[in-house]
């Protein structure tokens, strides 16, 4: 399971969106974490324990600099 996440990082999840895609980007953070679906737009609000089991991978990680 993946610990950090920082806002704007792009993560593949293990479900597939209805839309067909696989790719979310974080735009909330907090006791819930709010993704934005990258092929069509759709905005998702879940758990954040619901989504560190879902996520497979982060794509794309906004992370400081010194923290890489």
């Amino acid at each position: 399971m993946i610990d950090k996440f920082y806002l704007g990082d792009i993560v593949q999840m293990r479900k597939q969106h209805p839309c067909g895609s696989f790719q979310w980007e974080i735009i909330r953070m907090g006791a819930d974490i709010k993704i934005k679906c990258i092929e069509c737009g759709r905005i998702v609000m879940i758990p954040r324990i619901k989504f560190k089991k879902g996520v497979k991978k982060i794509i794309k990680s906004n992370a400081p600099i010194d923290e890489i």
